[in-house]
């Protein structure tokens, strides 16, 4: 195809950045431009094209019909490219680069402490970690070829999709707070510093209404943080309760950096999935990894369920 038949390119990974987010802004930071720049480019494109692809709403910009469709036909061509260029480096490199985006806290409480297995089974493959909590349809295609995220966070269809593991979480906190707030009942932490994440709004909540409790009506009980493994830390540092899921905090419950002075409930949370683009074709190194990631989740699974 002669290049002069197609838009500018820089344009295009404006409109295509600036129509995922559906926002200048967020497409701007991705770039790592001005939201000047990408209005400019996304308008050097409806110029080329002779038609609007945002209709500007007050601060908004919201896809037209047209720009909707462009859209989908634009972020598909740029999985295209990302897929030919991974095939290029395959073909031309022994070493095939594999890009994880992770959620924070089980990158370092799961995951880390299990990928050299992975190394030494797959030397061929290098890994790059990238831990995130943004939703997948908000990331570039080719900018991830596996990711790990709570379930409730995929979009059905747009991924491909299997279950790592699923959660239990029930009330932690470190020897030395459990000694100073003694509790044998739901009701009783109540009144005590409780650790909550933004990320998981709403699970004391659950647990309480699981234990038969009430909610916490009194929001100064609660201890905010924006990640989850701040939390985790805060309570290891003795700061209070957190819901700690058990796949997660296993090791400090075994090395007493943690106690569950409540024998239950333990409350089913959302399972962590690995996902891949469904517009993406299969690659054998992406195939490696799952496979590999279910397993070690397995052994995982049978380790805590077999006596002793």
């Amino acid at each position: 195809m002669p290049l002069q038949v197609l838009p500018p390119l820089t344009a295009l990974r404006s409109f295509e950045a600036a129509a995922r987010h559906g926002s200048f802004s967020r497409a701007a930071d991705e770039l790592c431009v001005t939201h000047g720049a990408v209005s400019r480019q996304v308008r050097v494109l409806e110029d080329w094209a002779g038609v609007a692809l945002f209709d500007r709403v007050g601060k908004r910009v919201v896809l037209t019909n047209v720009g909707s469709r462009f859209s989908d036909k634009v972020s598909s061509a740029f999985g295209d490219i990302a897929a030919a260029a991974r095939t290029l480096r395959a073909d031309t490199n022994s070493t095939r680069v594999l890009t994880l985006n992770i959620l924070p806290t089980f990158a370092m409480r799961w995951l880390l402490p299990r990928l050299s297995k992975f190394q030494f089974a797959h030397p061929q493959i290098e890994l790059r970690l990238v831990t995130s909590d943004q939703p997948l349809e908000r990331i570039a295609p080719g900018l991830f070829d596996v990711a790990v995220r709570r379930q409730s966070a995929l979009e059905p269809g747009e991924f491909r999709t299997g279950i790592v593991f699923t959660e239990d979480e029930l009330p932690v906190c470190s020897p030395a707070f459990a000694e100073a707030h003694p509790v044998r009942q739901a009701a009783e932490i109540k009144s005590l510093p409780l650790l909550v994440a933004d990320t998981r709004a709403g699970s004391w909540d659950r647990w309480f209404a699981a234990a038969g409790e009430s909610s916490v009506s009194n929001d100064a009980a609660f201890r905010r943080f924006d990640h989850f493994y701040l939390a985790l830390q805060a309570a290891i540092d003795g700061l209070g309760f957190a819901l700690g899921p058990l796949p997660l905090i296993e090791e400090d419950l075994a090395q007493g950096r943690l106690v569950a002075p409540l024998s239950g409930p333990k409350l089913s949370a959302v399972p962590y999935c690995w996902a891949v683009r469904s517009s993406e074709t299969e690659d054998p190194a992406v195939t490696q990894f799952i496979t590999w990631l279910e397993e070690e989740a397995l052994d995982f699974r049978y380790s805590r369920e077999r006596p002793g």
